[in-house]
């Protein structure tokens, strides 16, 4: 059961190692973003020796705001991913679908994905389900060719839990198209009110538990990542218990064996 480090934002990559370590999380997601630490795989490896807890996954700095972040071609930032992640010795880079005004990047984002895992081959980069966005009672899609990786058709998945709240689209079902590719989990709730919630789970109104009990059935030998909103706690305290309550639910419904935390 992962951290990710997106889940103790405001705070830096860092909170998330020792807050990981502290609470007895198995490891860490590090979200590439405008974190200079989030970049350097030396200094990762470094909370990595200092906490006594390791990356298992990246996620590549995809967002809007990390559109610039090493570079602002999609494809150098995916490859300097797999190598941050081979650095590291993580097996998943997380990736999101192309934005609509990437044209290129989109018309080649299939073949050029399956030419960087022949060059990396340690390392899955698995796609993530989307969300379309909805305002003044419109619904835009902003991804291309769309919110659903699996129309299209890829080599590894991430299930976000959350995004398929804001799709309202079945999680379950979901997971049953993306099959054996399925290799990583994103958990978090939402309530299915059309937005990106990322709440902690069993507070709203996904199937997490019902996700995280049939992962042994579907032969899944990937990671699940935590990855919540905790902008809003009003204390370090608060965040830490928001995110020690989802490792709780986390263990109850994959039946995992717990790190011992470190005190």
């Amino acid at each position: 059961m992962l951290l990710s480090t997106s889940s103790v934002f405001p705070e830096p990559t860092s909170a998330a190692f020792q807050l990981g370590a502290a609470l007895g999380y198995d490891g860490i997601e590090v979200m590439v973003w405008t974190d200079a630490v989030s970049q350097d795989g030396g200094a990762l490896k470094g909370l990595t020796r200092h906490y006594g807890i390791p990356v298992q996954s990246v996620h590549a700095p995809c967002l809007l705001l990390t559109q610039r972040v090493w570079s602002s071609d999609p494809w150098e930032r995916l490859r300097r991913s797999a190598l941050l992640a081979e650095e590291l010795g993580a097996p998943v880079v997380v990736v999101h679908p192309p934005f609509t005004w990437q044209r290129e990047y989109a018309r080649n984002f299939a073949p050029g994905l399956k030419r960087l895992s022949e060059q990396h081959p340690r390392v899955r980069f698995a796609v993530e389900n989307m969300f379309p966005v909805r305002t003044f009672g419109r619904e835009i899609v902003p991804y291309q060719p769309g919110w659903d990786p699996t129309t299209t058709g890829f080599d590894a998945y991430t299930l976000d839990l959350s995004h398929c709240a804001a799709a309202r689209t079945d999680a379950l079902k979901l997971a049953d198209t993306m099959g054996a590719n399925l290799a990583h989990v994103h958990l978090g709730d939402g309530t299915g009110e059309g937005r990106d919630e990322h709440l902690v789970p069993g507070r709203g109104e996904q199937p997490c538990a019902q996700l995280l009990r049939s992962l042994a059935g579907r032969g899944f030998t990937g990671s699940v990542a935590l990855e919540v909103n905790t902008r809003k706690a009003g204390s370090r305290g608060e965040r830490e218990a928001d995110l020690a309550e989802s490792l709780r639910f986390a263990r109850e419904h994959l039946a995992s064996p717990a790190r011992t935390p470190r005190g």
